[in-house]
């Protein structure tokens, strides 16, 4: 009758949501004041953002607006990478972003050495690119989830098929 539970721990991007907040960008790019007679654009194209600007003064803005517009739709800032700052066309900048999707094996090595290391009685074993996590007791596994918030990893978390 000892029925083992589980779940999975992933690192996911809701692209719905990504498409939302970037369309709320552009309709704020078009109505704020400062952005007025600028060269201000952000595309979404094979899931990678691409963010170009007059100055890095107008970028720095543009991002925090897609910040806000992100962390209001429900996605972690974790999840966005930035790359470097490169010069554009016409005197502008651009910038490039991509969205972290999956937990990388490095990670994924991370969150298993958490667990281990952690003593609860839990399995955890790493399945493409997500971690899955099993033990008896239903408690042992959200102390699991307990752990793995509080742990400061460089990718935001998701638990899901909780069972």
């Amino acid at each position: 009758m000892a029925a083992e539970s589980s779940f999975d721990v992933v690192s996911e991007v809701n692209w719905q949501e990504v498409t939302n907040a970037i369309d709320q960008v552009q309709r704020e790019i078009g109505t704020r004041f400062d952005f007025k007679g600028t060269k201000v654009a952000i595309t979404l194209e094979n899931k990678e953002l691409t963010l170009i600007a007059d100055d890095e003064g107008k970028l720095k803005q543009l991002k925090d607006v897609l910040d806000s517009k992100l962390i209001k739709r429900g996605i972690a800032l974790k999840s966005v990478d930035y790359q470097k700052l490169e010069s554009a066309f016409g005197g502008t900048v651009r910038q490039k972003a991509k969205f972290i999707n999956g937990i990388a094996q490095e990670h994924a090595k991370k969150i298993n050495q958490l667990i281990r290391d952690s003593k609860l009685k839990v399995r955890s074993q790493v399945i493409d690119e997500k971690v899955r996590v099993t033990a008896k007791s239903k408690d042992d596994l959200q102390d699991v989830m307990k752990l793995l918030n509080a742990a400061d990893l460089p990718i935001p978390l998701q638990y899901n098929n909780y069972r």
